[in-house]
């Protein structure tokens, strides 16, 4: 549970590496994203990137164009990528009542 009293879950997706930006502009576009990990095909992690509501809702994709380029730099090793995608539960939790 975040400090908001939110519960938060994980999922994993896998991709190809060329779908990686894309897929990250559209998750970062979704809003309740708190944090994505990037891990290669054999596990190791690449890149762990935070991400707060607002600075999502602020524009983070312009913002962060610099990051994108170094994820697109990555992404072109890699034939492919596992995202691992932190959420915020949209309920809030009853054991935080």
């Amino acid at each position: 549970m975040n400090q908001d009293g939110k519960r938060s879950f994980s999922e994993e997706i896998e991709i190809a590496g060329h779908q990686l930006v894309e897929r990250i502009k559209a998750l970062m576009a979704e809003g309740n994203v708190r944090r994505l990990r990037i891990h290669t095909g054999d596990g190791d992690t690449m890149l762990e990137i935070p991400l707060t509501a607002g600075a999502i809702a602020g524009g983070v994709v312009a913002l962060t164009a610099p990051w994108l380029a170094a994820i697109a730099a990555l992404a072109g090793l890699a034939t492919n990528v596992r995202i691992e995608i932190v959420r915020d539960d949209d309920k809030p939790d009853d054991a935080a009542k």
